[in-house]
């Protein structure tokens, strides 16, 4: 007999997947799947067109989204007030700062109307702006639902625009080349790229790479424009099914460098930009949890690796073919040691540690290097960029935002450290960063390991333990979480909810150590890391038990849904998007675009009992328990390469025969999108409207 969920005297029949059992075994355990047979397949071909997928699960999908839909319904006029709120905060028509290239500027803007940007140029010594792309004209014209642009790039002679399309969500890359002039393209499409573009120096080629049957880019390819596809030259192919590849150029415009790397590893060659016929040669061999990274600027070549560096150096060289590296910048322990920016007599580069970041200036005359300080509050996101292709200058952008004040932008002299505020984010209607206050503190986790906190809230929010938190969390590829400012938090932060990130290990935030702790048979750590914040709050008075939100997407959809199987008695609710919930499933299956690149971070479940052991034992989908469960809220995409929506649908509706709670299960899929979500800014923002109206229903503010 099928449950019926009751809230607020209204009733409906919960959807209910059927279920097909299915006994699985590896490593000599076997354990029952009820809910495996709605991955087909022939899945990468559902991805790339919807009607292919089976039609008893499409039924399923849509009656959840009713559901979802049934039980949202009293938050519609929320969703309109917070949609329109944080469109508000959103300075529609706005413009971003121009880029001086030889003979034209270039930048972009947006309208009130639009959903997509606009990049415009304009010639040097005229007063003649030209529109050389309109992402709403092009949406309109190709009349489709999803319009995903990928890369956008302008050729070296200014002649060509080239452009990449998504239409599905899927990440299956549609490159184009347009003659700017006539406004005709000059190229045939090639399609089931990575979507990244490079120009050849002389215009008349560019470089791609080029999708495999399991959506990993392993070849690079040449096309000559005006030419046929078929006749594109392959100059590059990565041999190992864990490693993908891109090409660039070099920031002196002398070389092209083609990467190939999974998460940890990475391997590099280069052939001359005026090469005819480019023969890629090696850097460095490959060697296991080594990344490098070489750039080329004024008679050196320089190294950003960690090779005997955990936490990078930059060493740097003369000659690639005989190769005497010396060091550049020595390598710090738990402090991350970034990239270079290069003027013709400056570098700058970053630090980060304690998920904090610093700027850096070297004078190449006399090489002296000095902190830039450019701005006095001490949690800020600083960054850097150039504001024309001549490096002959002393003059940067340099950018920077706090969770409480909006980004600025300055023109710095670094020759006599003079700044001028050039943008500010604009808040149309109205934003006082003194009404809220940004804390930094930090907790012990169950190890020891002092995991670092930020925190936003409004200066009336009272810290007596009565207050919701909303704990945002992700902890996986060293991907940081960086203290900058976002408008839309303010939606929460102004109705009394406390927004906090949690700078768990598997991040970089502390460096490489940091991520290291943070994966393969140390993963748990970054859930016990979020536990530990989760309890130290409540400790603080900050918040207390059942009022914290737990929020992650993706692999932070992992860490969440790991979280509420562990401790589920912490949180009132949790909101998860395109979330990692059935990883153990992803992980047995190598044919997936993503698994076998991430046997470094996640392990090898089927060649290797003890990875298949510790997975098993914390993932989500095969932990549920019966017991109670928060509200949950769950969002994902139909044409999601990255986490297959059948993760979600399968962990939902298993959770729907365990849990003994009373307490909000949603699913919602969207149809025409993919791992980012729907595409265009107002669809964007109607997705965060509905993830925080969700969040305010259970807690009762609305």
């Amino acid at each position: 007999e099928k449950k019926i969920h009751v809230l607020n005297y209204n009733y409906m029949k919960i959807p209910q997947l059927e279920k097909k059992t299915e006994i699985k075994s590896c490593h000599d355990v076997r354990w029952k799947d009820n809910y495996s047979w709605i991955h087909q397949s022939n899945i990468l071909d559902v991805l790339k067109d919807g009607s292919k997928l089976l039609p008893e699960v499409r039924k399923y999908l849509e009656e959840e989204n009713a559901y979802t839909q049934y039980h949202l319904k009293d938050t519609k006029k929320l969703q309109k007030e917070l949609f329109n709120e944080i469109k508000g905060r959103i300075k529609l028509d706005d413009e971003s700062l121009p880029y001086k290239d030889k003979e034209y500027e270039y930048w972009t803007k947006t309208t009130t109307e639009g959903n997509y940007s606009i990049k415009l140029r304009k010639k040097f010594g005229t007063d003649k702006i030209e529109e050389i792309w309109n992402g709403d004209k092009e949406k309109e014209k190709l009349n489709v639902k999803y319009f995903g642009v990928g890369d956008l790039e302008v050729s070296y002679n200014d002649k060509y625009l080239g452009y990449s399309l998504d239409l599905k969500g899927s990440e299956y890359y549609t490159i184009y080349i347009r003659d700017i002039s006539s406004n005709k393209l000059v190229a045939e499409k090639i399609k089931d790229t990575s979507g990244g573009i490079t120009f050849s120096l002389d215009d008349k080629f560019i470089f791609y790479s080029k999708l495999d049957e399991k959506h990993r880019p392993r070849k690079i390819f040449r096309h000559k424009i005006g030419t046929s596809v078929i006749e594109d030259t392959l100059i590059f192919e990565e041999k190992s099914e864990a490693f993908t590849v891109s090409i660039g150029v070099s920031s002196d415009e002398k070389f092209f460098f083609i990467t190939t790397s999974d998460h940890n590893t990475s391997e590099q060659y280069y052939f001359s930009a005026n090469e005819e016929n480019p023969k890629p040669k090696l850097i460095k061999q490959r060697k296991k949890g080594i990344i490098y990274s070489v750039n080329s600027w004024n008679g050196y070549f320089y190294n950003h690796t960690n090779e005997d560096a955990e936490d990078f150096k930059i060493e740097r060289c003369k000659d690639l073919t005989n190769q005497k590296w010396e060091t550049y910048i020595t390598a710090k322990d738990e402090v991350l040691i970034g990239g270079l920016v290069f003027l013709n007599d400056w570098i700058i580069r970053s630090e980060t540690s304690n998920a904090l970041s610093k700027l850096f200036v070297k004078n190449v005359k006399t090489d002296l290097e000095e902190e830039i300080k450019f701005v006095d509050e001490k949690v800020i996101e600083p960054g850097v960029s150039l504001i024309q292709k001549d490096r002959n200058t002393d003059l940067v952008h340099l950018g920077y935002s706090s969770p409480k004040t909006q980004a600025r932008v300055y023109l710095y002299n670094l020759k006599n450290k003079e700044k001028k505020l050039v943008k500010e984010q604009e808040i149309p209607s109205g934003h006082d960063s003194s009404n809220y206050i940004v804390e930094r503190l930090q907790c012990t986790s169950h190890d020891g390991r002092v995991v670092p906190i930020t925190i936003t809230r409004h200066k009336k929010t009272k810290i007596d333990g009565s207050a919701n938190l909303l704990l945002y969390g992700y902890g996986s590829y060293g991907n940081s979480l960086s203290p900058s400012f976002s408008s839309t938090k303010l939606s929460l932060i102004n109705r009394d909810i406390i927004w906090v990130t949690a700078h768990t290990r598997g991040g970089m935030e502390r460096g490489m150590k940091w991520w290291k702790e943070g994966k393969l048979l140390k993963k748990k750590n970054t859930f016990e890391d979020y536990i530990a914040v989760a309890k130290y709050l409540i400790e603080k008075k900050y918040t207390s038990k059942r009022k914290i939100i737990g929020m992650g997407g993706s692999a932070g959809g992992l860490l969440i849904g790991a979280v509420i199987n562990q401790a589920p008695e912490l949180f009132l609710g949790v909101i998860m998007a395109v979330p990692f919930l059935d990883s153990l499933t992803t992980n047995l299956d190598h044919s997936l675009p993503l698994t076998v690149g991430e046997f470094d971070e996640f392990g090898n479940a089927k060649d290797n009992k003890e990875h298949f052991d510790y997975i098993y034992s914390y993932a989500p989908y095969n932990n549920i328990r019966k017991m109670d469960y928060p509200h949950i809220f769950i969002t994902t995409s139909l044409s999601d390469n990255r986490v297959l929506f059948d993760e979600p649908a399968k962990f939902t509706a298993k959770l729907r025969d365990y849990k003994t709670d009373n307490n909000l299960l949603l699913l919602k899929t969207e149809m025409n999108a993919g791992h980012g979500g729907k595409s265009g800014r107002d669809s964007a923002i109607e997705e965060i409207a509905l993830d925080y109206a969700f969040a305010l229903k259970i807690s009762n503010k609305i």
